[in-house]
C-alpha cells in the first residue's frame, strides 16, 4: 500500500515540474514575444520617423517677387494673389514732379495650382503688354540639410497689343512678331533667419526685333538677395547682368523694401527699368544708374483664399 502514495508524490512532483516547465515555456514566450513587439514598435516608431514630411525652409522671400524679378516663393494652393505694379518717370525730372507724373502700370493675379505649382496672368502698360507663366517647384531646401537649395522653373509667353507698324506694300505684320518668350532657373537658399541669395539664369528670345544687328535671343544671369531687418520688414536687391551684348540697353540693378502688413506686402524699390515683364527690363532696360536713370516704383499685394486647406473645412 507504501507504494500508491509514492507514486502519487512521484505523478506530483512530475506535475509541477511539468506546470513549471510549461509555465518558463510561456513565460519566456511571452519575453520573446514582447521583444518582438518592442522592435515591431522601434521599427514602426522608425517608419514614422522616416515617413513623417519633410520639414522645408519657408520664407526665404516675403513674397513672390525680389523686385521686378520673380523669387523662389510661390503662392499657396488655393490662394490667389492679386499684384498691382508702378514704375514711375526717372526721379531727376523736376518738371514730372521726379517722374511721378509719368508711370507704367502692371495689374495682374497669380493663383496656387497645387503645392509645387503656381500660374499668373498680367497686363501691362509698357507696349499694352499681355502675359501669363508657370512656375513650378523641382527641388525644395531641408532644415536638416539634406538638401541645400531650392530650385524651381519659370516660363512665360508675352505679347503687345501696340498697333501694327506701317509697312510698305505688299509686306505683312504677322502676329507672331508680337511674342516674346523666357525661360529661367531660380536657384535659391536661405542661409538663415536673415540672410537669403538667388541665382536666375536666364534666356529671352524675341521673334522680332527692332534692327538685323541685334539677336533674337539673349542670356543673362541675375542674382538677387534679401536681408531680413525685422519680422515685418526686409531689404532686397537684384542685379541682371547680360551675357549677349546690345548697344543703348543697360544692365537692370534695382534695391526695395518690404513691408508686410497682414494680407498685404507693399515693394518700395528704386530701379533703372522702367518695364516690368522679363523681356523688356532683363533686355530691353534703355536707363543706365550713372546717367541719372533712376525711377521709383513700387508693388503691392493682396492674397486671397480661394480654396480653403481640408484642415478649415
Amino acid at each position: 500500500m507504501r507504494i500508491i502514495p509514492a507514486i502519487l508524490l512521484a505523478a506530483s512532483v512530475f506535475a509541477v515540474n511539468t506546470v513549471s516547465a510549461q509555465d518558463g515555456k510561456s513565460k519566456k514566450a511571452k519575453t520573446e514575444a514582447e521583444e518582438s513587439d518592442d522592435l515591431m514598435d522601434m521599427l514602426d516608431e522608425g517608419e514614422q520617423t522616416t515617413g513623417k514630411k519633410k520639414a522645408y525652409t519657408t520664407a526665404t522671400f516675403k513674397t513672390s517677387r525680389i523686385v521686378n524679378g520673380q523669387s523662389i516663393e510661390n503662392t499657396a494652393k488655393g490662394v490667389l494673389d492679386f499684384k498691382v505694379n508702378h514704375r514711375f518717370g526717372a526721379i531727376d525730372n523736376l518738371n514730372n514732379f521726379f517722374g511721378l507724373d509719368n508711370a507704367n502700370t502692371m495689374i495682374g493675379f497669380d493663383y496656387g495650382i497645387n503645392d509645387w505649382l503656381m500660374v499668373g496672368f498680367s497686363r501691362s502698360t509698357y507696349e499694352k503688354e499681355y502675359q501669363g507663366f508657370v512656375k513650378a517647384k523641382i527641388l525644395r531646401q531641408t532644415e536638416n540639410g539634406d538638401m541645400p537649395i531650392s530650385l524651381s522653373y519659370y516660363g512665360n509667353t508675352s505679347v503687345q497689343s501696340m498697333p501694327a507698324p506701317t509697312l510698305p506694300a505688299g509686306q505683312e505684320y504677322h502676329f507672331s512678331n508680337r511674342m516674346f518668350y523666357v525661360n529661367q532657373l531660380l536657384v535659391a537658399r536661405k542661409f538663415n533667419q536673415w540672410l537669403s541669395v538667388q541665382l536666375m539664369p536666364t534666356h529671352v528670345h524675341y521673334n522680332l526685333v527692332p534692327t538685323t544687328a541685334e539677336p533674337n535671343d539673349i542670356f543673362a544671369l541675375g542674382v538677387g538677395g534679401r536681408v531680413k531687418v525685422s519680422n515685418r520688414v526686409s531689404l532686397n536687391a537684384e542685379y541682371y547682368y547680360r551675357f549677349t551684348e546690345l548697344n543703348g540697353y543697360s544692365n537692370s540693378l534695382s534695391i526695395g523694401c518690404d513691408i508686410e502688413t497682414g494680407g498685404h506686402v507693399f515693394q518700395l524699390m528704386l530701379t533703372n527699368a522702367t518695364a516690368m515683364t522679363e523681356r523688356a527690363f532683363i533686355g530691353q532696360t534703355v536707363s543706365p544708374w550713372g546717367d541719372g536713370g533712376i525711377h521709383f516704383g513700387f508693388n503691392i499685394s493682396r492674397v486671397f483664399t480661394i480654396v480653403k486647406p481640408k484642415e478649415f473645412k
